[in-house]
């Protein structure tokens, strides 16, 4: 991440988000706003030949991984509001999701935080693409690396977080103080987020992917960081605070999200999704 510069990662996340509407169906991830938010060169692109942007063999478990993630911060945000009455939704790491731009909730309050540069970029296209900023919204930028979320970020009462395609860019003690912000909120906060397995316990052919994707986002200047094992991870968060925590591997989002489709798409062995409630 570079000041005056959007993440590029993030550019890549929104650009699949975008291909996953016009490629897959059933979709597993609805987003009517994932081609306005593009920069609007790369979306006219994209609309006109998706496969062009999705031409490699791992492309389609990358868009899987990108759509499920977001499907289960979403759904597990939905259960949220209306089985606990959460009403304040904080995206950290936001880049261009599109959900404060069709909250379906009138009373959810939504905070983006992210970075200011990614931030700025995002602001740009969401005023050329004439998709208005609701009332509900309210824009935090912080540098995750370098600033403490508690001393940007104040919320009244219990607040539900995704943190989606963040953690592994970070130090572990980055992601700890995260991890225990929101564990010092209120009864009832929940936070979801995705990380990746450590190298070594994966198998040959992901370990190969595994280098591939660290080789490319390192060039874009934001490499990989950490990673955790499963058991290692459920330890973490209940030292920091969470006393519900539940972590989906795999296999567990194949069954649940990708379970006989016809076109056989679903998500590589890398990813896991992890949701701990206070």
């Amino acid at each position: 991440m570079q000041n005056g510069r959007g993440s590029r990662t993030a550019e890549r996340v929104a650009e699949r988000r975008a291909a996953h509407q016009l490629l897959d169906a059933p979709r597993v991830f609805e987003d009517p706003l994932a081609l306005r938010i593009l920069d609007p060169h790369v979306a006219s692109q994209l609309a006109a030949n998706p496969l062009e942007f999705e031409s490699s063999l791992i492309a389609p478990y990358m868009r899987a991984a990108l759509a499920v993630r977001s499907r289960f911060a979403e759904d597990s945000l939905r259960d949220a509001v209306l089985s606990r009455g959460i009403r304040q939704y904080v995206v950290l790491g936001a880049g261009f999701d599109t959900f404060a731009y069709r909250n379906p909730f009138a009373d959810l309050r939504v905070f983006e935080v992210d970075h200011p540069s990614t931030q700025a970029v995002k602001r740009e296209r969401l005023a050329a693409a004439d998709i208005a900023v609701p009332q509900n919204l309210t824009f935090v930028p912080i540098d995750f690396a370098s600033s403490r979320l508690a001393d940007v970020l104040k919320l009244d009462g219990p607040a539900f977080f995704s943190w989606l395609g963040v953690v592994p860019y970070l130090e572990l003690d980055a992601i700890r103080e995260t991890f225990r912000f929101v564990a010092s909120l209120a009864r009832g906060s929940e936070l979801v987020f995705d990380y990746g397995s450590p190298r070594e316990s994966l198998s040959f052919l992901a370990r190969r992917v595994f280098d591939r994707l660290a080789e490319r986002v390192a060039a874009a200047g934001e490499p990989f960081k950490s990673f955790f094992e499963p058991g290692e991870l459920r330890r973490i968060l209940r030292e920091d605070g969470f006393s519900i925590v539940e972590d989906l591997t795999p296999d567990d989002l194949n069954r649940r999200y990708f379970d006989g489709r016809r076109d056989g798409l679903r998500i590589g062995e890398m990813a896991h999704l992890a949701r701990a409630v206070v």
